[in-house]
């Protein structure tokens, strides 16, 4: 099986190399308004948000900068496929502008962006991060009452356009992507707590701290719960490309879209060690899931692995490694080829053959 995945340089407010109801899934964390170190960028695009900023203005500040993202959310709603789904990871902010600190709350303002698209809410999820920070406050410290929350969580927000998306009856794509019912239960809860992933597929040292920023487990996990196998996924802040390396390791096509792309030559360092990567990952997934049937009893036999499952939709899943990364390079950018190789049956481990 052999994935494609693409890099283009330029605004995604104008993705006119994607056609209108094209993408099944997005997964995306775009730039988040009010945060000081996005300022420049918003500010490169439309000076009336330095001027805001300058006048103490927070609330002009936070539409101007929200504007922005407007126009791309307006290119998400022509490119998504009916059902289809957008992840949106955002973060609210706190900041003091002029003489008020305040929040600036950007995930209601994109549920209202997208609400207006025509989209439908879904469920969201609170990604509660790790923080190292000794300071569990701001303000008066430990006397009441003018100390303040820390914000240690950002939201994962996700719409549906329109109606669930249909598939005929035993489709193989949609089964061999079925996840196990012990991720089933700890994905699709409302509360998540991801770490980033070190060293491991996050890049060189100038750029670890914009990639463990959105450490590939969170896309992944959105990838594998909104799609199937040879979906074509979508990020129009595509960064240092987390997203498109998740869909590589869950063998999905994907495009992604920043106006840096100087931080594409980032991906070039993580995709280096992707079939090692992959196949470790794949090793602990079924290592994990043995062990959560080890007690457990009844359930179904998989039809390619030597161990049961829980439901008979899990019966025919099949997981794929990463076997071979190659670059390429288009008219309209450059990307990846990626092949991946089904793993059937029980001698399957993290080394790879030879």
């Amino acid at each position: 099986m052999r994935t494609t995945h693409a890099l283009h340089v330029g605004d995604a407010a104008s993705m006119d190399g994607l056609a209108d109801g094209s993408v099944p899934l997005v997964v995306t964390s775009p730039p988040y308004p009010m945060i000081e170190l996005w300022d420049d960028l918003f500010a490169a695009r439309d000076p009336d948000v330095r001027a805001a900023l300058s006048a103490g203005d927070g609330d002009a500040a936070f539409e101007l900068m929200h504007a922005q993202l407007d126009a791309v959310w307006d290119e998400i709603e022509r490119v998504l496929a009916p059902g289809g789904i957008a992840c949106v990871n955002v973060g609210d902010a706190t900041r003091s502008v002029g003489d008020e600190f305040q929040q600036f709350p950007n995930h209601a303002r994109v549920v209202d962006a997208f609400r207006d698209r025509g989209l439908t809410p879904l469920p969201d999820v609170l990604w509660r991060k790790p923080t190292n920070s000794l300071a569990k406050f701001m303000g008066s410290g430990t006397l009441p009452p003018n100390a303040y929350v820390t914000l240690e969580h950002e939201y994962i927000l996700l719409f549906r356009k329109g109606g669930t998306r249909s598939f005929p009856p035993g489709d193989d794509r949609r089964y061999e992507s079925a996840f196990f019912w012990e991720e089933r239960n700890e994905w699709f809860s409302d509360l998540w707590e991801v770490r980033g992933e070190g060293q491991e597929l996050s890049g060189g040292e100038e750029r670890r701290d914009r990639s463990a920023a959105f450490p590939v487990e969170i896309p992944l996990r959105l990838i594998r719960m909104f799609s199937v196998r040879g979906d074509r996924v979508l990020d129009p802040f595509a960064g240092t490309g987390t997203t498109m390396l998740a869909a590589m390791l869950a063998a999905r096509d994907s495009v992604g879209y920043d106006l840096d792309g100087d931080l594409f030559t980032a991906l070039d360092d993580r995709v280096a060690d992707l079939p090692a990567a992959s196949r470790r990952r794949i090793a602990e997934r079924l290592a994990s899931h043995r062990s959560a049937m080890a007690d457990r009893d009844g359930g179904y036999e998989a039809d390619r692995y030597d161990f049961r499952v829980v439901t008979k939709a899990e019966r025919r899943i099949r997981l794929y490694v990463v076997a071979d990364v190659r670059e390429r390079s288009t008219d309209e950018g450059r990307g990846y080829v990626v092949d991946h190789e089904p793993v059937d049956g029980n001698d399957f481990t993290a080394a790879p053959e030879g």
